[in-house]
């Protein structure tokens, strides 16, 4: 129906309820009176031009009715009366007298012929969604604000496959209460059993507030009902309008592993990034392109993207433009390795802040591959920092990782020596030098999720290396923000870490992506393929040497420093060329590990 038909189609159903009401309720107030007095005649057309000029006002024309809500309703109270309103003015002023009692039934008449005729199309529409038996039955977890707010979409949807027919919710003073018509009948307790009874094929988890443990514990339950669940999107999402509430998503392994996110002090973070000129090394990569993506809410004047892969730089690059058409945003294609082209490169944007990413960090690799481990994460950083310092960049910010603590492999001794690098330049520069440490980053590059999934989509089996092996876990916007956060806080030296609570299992991490994908480990197995060369049962964030109990900021702790010999890591770096993989091994983890006597100046004394 075209907007001129339905409008045309309104003001005729209206104007005959407004003529109906004024007649009707003057008979039914004086059946015997004449009811085509000159009064009542003009009252009514008074009514019919009044009603049509306030019902364009408060735009009763123009709603979706279908959709109609208290809004609408109030809408309509406010129409009709100000109309009323409008017509006992006239009254008194042309006739010197005012039918109240007329006038209060033609209103009470008007409001309940007008909101019968449009919410008659909210009912026939609720009315045929709720009958519709193609849609999937679903159980909404949580009866609050959330799971309101899906039910009415879901109910409101006519695209929508899912058909809401209880909710569940461990609130006791919601238990047989029905919203949107459709009852609370049980906590998470309750959920296999509901399933079963109730015929569920759907579930959806609506409670936004979710810690991390309570949303796998519910998970836990949804999963032993093989019925598909999803969760709906954040609130924050929702508000800001990047997503809308219909939008429901799998549940992803990020949602029961990890912590609750760190907040942010966006105002020290602005400080130091807001209308500065900030370059990021590595910014290619799956943890510097999402430094790159935080950096830029933050509006830079000027954000460098600097990357030795050209597609990689390419990609962030594009995305950033869409994303900040304003931002000045420009890229250069350089290896940290080239200690001139990385003094050029920082000489040709003379920026204030640098976020050091750029590093070599799958642990198998780098023990066959130990000389590329020195190359781009120990010289490579050296070059870095170096230009840093004699170009007068305001901070240096590392990122490290949780395998440089005690270190086995030469991935995690080679970060563990760039971290030493870092902590010399702080003491001999006016910059100021800091680096990060953090664990597991799920999603990234490399990591064991995008293995499993390969594993899981195969038919398995998936491999863990060992029952008991360990790892702490993190986001990789997490990981980011513990990033810019240190950056902001740093006073120079500092080795900053995330608390990042308990560390996880790996077969536990396993046994949680077979379920996601809706298998048993019946049908996907888990097979065990032992450790591989350079690995660790179990990683730590800070060496006994280096704990500082005190938190610097909420859940992020700061190391101690101990003291570093420059001219050992030097003498690596002028001599490694000559050595065997084995020997040049042995030499960096002995250096990793403060072994060597020249290195450690409280031996020396």
């Amino acid at each position: 129906m075209s907007f001129q038909t339905r409008l045309g189609l309104l003001i005729l159903v209206d104007s005959c309820i407004v003529v109906f009401s004024i007649f009707a309720g003057n008979w039914l107030l004086a059946p015997q009176t004449d009811q085509f007095s000159s009064v009542i005649t003009i009252s009514a057309v008074a009514l019919l031009i009044g009603h049509h000029i306030f019902a364009h006002y408060f735009k009763l024309y123009k709603r979706v009715w279908q959709y109609a809500s208290i809004r609408e309703l109030i809408s309509i109270f406010l129409a009709v009366t100000f109309t009323i309103g409008a017509v006992a003015v006239m009254q008194l002023a042309f006739f010197q007298t005012m039918y109240s009692r007329t006038l209060l039934v033609t209103w009470m008449l008007h409001i309940l012929l007008i909101g019968a005729s449009r919410f008659s199309w909210r009912l026939y529409r609720d009315t045929k969604l709720k009958v519709d038996p193609s849609k999937r039955r679903t159980l909404i977890i949580g009866a609050g604000n959330g799971g309101m707010m899906v039910a009415r979409q879901l109910v409101n949807s006519e695209m929508s496959e899912l058909r809401p027919v209880t909710f569940i919710d461990d609130d006791p003073s919601k238990r047989h209460l029905e919203i949107m018509g459709v009852p609370v009948v049980g906590t998470s307790d309750d959920i296999p059993d509901i399933v079963r009874d109730k015929e569920i094929e759907h579930i959806i988890i609506a409670i936004p507030s979710l810690s991390k443990q309570e949303l796998n514990d519910i998970f836990d339950k949804c999963s032993k009902t093989k019925v598909k669940t999803q969760i709906m999107p954040s609130m924050e999402d929702i508000m800001s309008g990047r997503v809308s509430v219909s939008q429901m998503r799998d549940v992803q392994v990020e949602d029961l592993l990890g912590r609750d996110p760190v907040k942010l002090d966006t105002k020290t973070i602005g400080e130091k990034i807001t209308n500065k000129t900030v370059l990021v090394t590595g910014a290619g990569g799956s943890i510097g392109s999402e430094v790159c993506r935080q950096i830029a809410r933050f509006s830079p004047d000027k954000l460098i993207l600097l990357g030795h892969g050209e597609n990689s730089i390419y990609t962030i690059d594009m995305e950033l433009k869409v994303k900040f058409p304003h931002m000045d945003i420009e890229t250069e294609i350089a290896d940290v390795q080239d200690a001139e082209r990385m003094h050029a490169a920082l000489e040709k944007h003379a920026p204030h802040v640098i976020y050091h990413a750029a590093a070599h960090k799958h642990v198998p690799l780098m023990e066959k591959n130990p000389h590329e481990a020195i190359k781009n994460n120990v010289i490579g950083t050296k070059n870095t920092a170096e230009a840093a310092d004699r170009l007068g960049v305001e901070s240096f910010v590392m990122i490290s990782t949780d395998k440089a603590v005690n270190p086995t492999s030469v991935m995690g001794a080679s970060k563990r020596i760039a971290e030493m690098v870092v902590q010399h330049m702080d003491r001999v520069s006016d910059t100021k030098f800091v680096a990060v440490r953090f664990g597991n980053v799920l999603g990234s590059r490399g990591s064991v999720i995008p293995l499993f999934k390969k594993q899981i989509e195969a038919g398995g089996p998936v491999t863990v290396t060992h029952p008991e092996m360990t790892r702490y876990f993190m986001t990789i916007p997490e990981a980011s923000r513990l990033v810019l956060q240190a950056g902001a806080i740093a006073k120079g030296g500092e080795t900053f870490v995330l608390d990042m609570g308990e560390p996880v299992k790996i077969v536990d991490l396993a046994k949680n992506l077979i379920r996601l994908s809706g298998f048993s480990e019946d049908d996907i197995p888990i097979q065990y393929s032992g450790m591989r060369p350079g690995e660790k049962l179990f990683e730590e964030l800070l060496g006994e040497n280096e704990v500082h109990k005190e938190q610097t900021y909420p859940m992020i702790y700061r190391g101690k420093t101990p003291p570093v010999n420059i001219s050992v890591i030097l003498k690596l770096i002028d001599t490694f060329d000559n050595d065997t993989n084995d020997r040049l091994r042995s030499r960096v983890l002995d250096i990793a590990h403060f072994r060597e006597k020249e290195l450690s100046l409280a031996a020396a004394k």
